[in-house]
């Protein structure tokens, strides 16, 4: 499953929990937060002056 900027954490933690730790080392530690279940991925990044795409390439890795 290739991961999208525009899947929301709550869908990417459910379907691929192992990616939480690369999410975490990223800076976004509020990922059991209820706003973040329902924000994307390029929404949180935003949020946190994370490069999206740099955060794609890792998550898809």
């Amino acid at each position: 499953m290739k991961i999208q900027k525009d899947m929301k954490i709550g869908e990417l933690l459910e379907v691929a929990p192992e990616k939480a730790e690369i999410l975490l080392n990223a800076g976004m530690h509020c990922l059991g937060c209820p706003a973040s279940q329902e924000e994307t991925l390029e929404e949180a990044c935003m949020v946190h002056g994370i490069e999206v795409e740099e955060l794609l390439k890792e998550l898809n890795a």
